[in-house]
């Protein structure tokens, strides 16, 4: 229950709140992981069109997402995986820091590249565990 809290609460600190009170855990993830690519696309826009007051919102955003995503690691079960996820959103949030003082666009590209990677992995885990939980049901 406490991820889920700490899920929603990201979520809202973003302003994003439909769906929410329905989600799954994995569903959260998701979405937040779709917050994070909306605002990091939009800090980009930002920089491009040299809004500089709306490009710190955005990654602002970004960053209370990441964070929002680290905190909400579970190490005890996740183990190795989320020790390198605690690494990764580290470094995620250092190269936000980054792009804010700098408007490095290739930093932010980077980002973008590294969290659609994440997310995709997230988009395909509710296949493979229907996969896992169908094989495990058929074995017994």
């Amino acid at each position: 229950m406490r991820s889920y809290s700490k899920f929603a609460e990201s979520y809202g600190s973003v302003q994003v709140v439909t769906g929410v009170a329905t989600a799954d855990n994995i569903q959260l993830i998701q979405m937040l992981f779709d917050g994070l690519i909306e605002s990091l696309s939009s800090a980009s826009g930002h920089i491009q069109n040299n809004v500089i007051e709306e490009k710190s919102k955005a990654l602002t955003r970004a960053g209370r997402i990441v964070v929002g995503l680290q905190g909400a690691l579970d190490f005890e079960r996740g183990g190795e995986l989320a020790q390198n996820l605690n690494e990764l959103y580290s470094y995620i949030t250092r190269r936000l820091f980054h792009i804010n003082a700098y408007n490095d666009l290739t930093a932010l590209n980077e980002v973008k590249a590294l969290v659609n990677d994440i997310a995709q992995a997230w988009q395909t885990l509710p296949g493979l565990l229907n996969d896992a939980s169908r094989k495990m049901a058929y074995a017994n």
